[in-house]
């Protein structure tokens, strides 16, 4: 069996998109992670199939695999993918769609290179905790952005230990049962921060995650006072946008904006 895909990138997170409209492709996880492999693959920080909507609430819906063959129930960046391969697969020609996931449905806007999606509404805001790690005490701060975020704030990002203590956080007995991604955030200036992201399910860092960029912000706004936008630099070197509406501690109408571009399209045997 073959499977016809497209590589795309957004602001450095990869993903490998499919189109299964007629239903007849089926992947395990085992499939995906060897898919998503850099070494034995095509190499990719996840993996989308375009269905049709199974609830008649959005134009589309997804299926959304970690590579590590795990799913996932949101992906800022991913999504953001997903709305420029829905246009290019399908011929949609508006400027804006809807998708369901299993953290709610999302809506797109596509302009140019740069696709804005809005975030489910945030929840489970939790600030400044102390939780004991092999370095030391850490002061963590926590979001759900569709999916669990933990935000540190250092000083240098640079000098982060984002592969140790993001892994170390990520399975944490403060975060159990389901662990969380992990926001290492250098604020770099007013309404301006730099997040490097260890993410669950890939289980290393990423060059840019779209909840954990929104976490930060979001975090960021409550901690440092930061107004709608925040301007985000991801560890690949792009720059993504949040805008929010804040009500106190809450948060509403979450969007992220950034680049969502094609890399190459291909064929490979299952």
């Amino acid at each position: 069996m073959t499977l016809d895909f497209i590589k795309m990138t957004g602001a450095g997170n990869d993903f490998i998109l499919a189109d299964n409209r007629k239903g007849d492709l089926r992947l395990t996880p085992q499939q995906v992670a060897r898919l998503c492999h850099r070494q034995f693959g095509i190499g990719a920080d996840g993996l989308m199939l375009l269905v049709p909507s199974r609830t008649q609430e959005a134009d589309w819906a997804w299926q959304f695999w970690n590579s590590d063959g795990s799913e996932a129930e949101m992906c800022g960046n991913g999504a953001r993918c997903f709305a420029r391969f829905v246009a290019f697969t399908t011929g949609w020609t508006a400027p804006t769609l809807s998708f369901e996931t299993a953290a709610g449905v999302i809506h797109a806007e596509l302009e140019a290179d740069r696709v804005t999606v809005n975030l489910t509404s945030p929840h489970s805001l939790r600030l400044r905790e102390t939780v004991a790690t092999t370095a030391g005490e850490l002061e963590v701060s926590s979001m759900n952005t569709g999916v669990p975020h933990a935000v540190v704030f250092v000083p240098d990002a640079d000098q982060a230990m984002v592969q140790q203590l993001g892994s170390e956080l990520r399975w944490h007995d403060h975060f159990k049962p389901k662990g969380t991604n992990v926001n290492f955030a250098q604020v770099l200036g007013p309404g301006h921060v730099r997040v490097r992201t260890y993410e669950r399910g890939v289980e290393g860092e990423t060059l840019a995650c779209g909840t954990g960029v929104s976490a930060s912000a979001l975090v960021a706004a409550v901690l440092h006072g930061f107004r709608s936008p925040v301007r985000v630099t991801v560890q690949s070197g792009d720059e993504l946008g949040v805008r929010f509406d804040r009500k106190g501690d809450t948060f509403e109408d979450v969007r992220l904006t950034g680049p969502a571009t094609v890399v190459f399209e291909g064929r490979i045997t299952l």
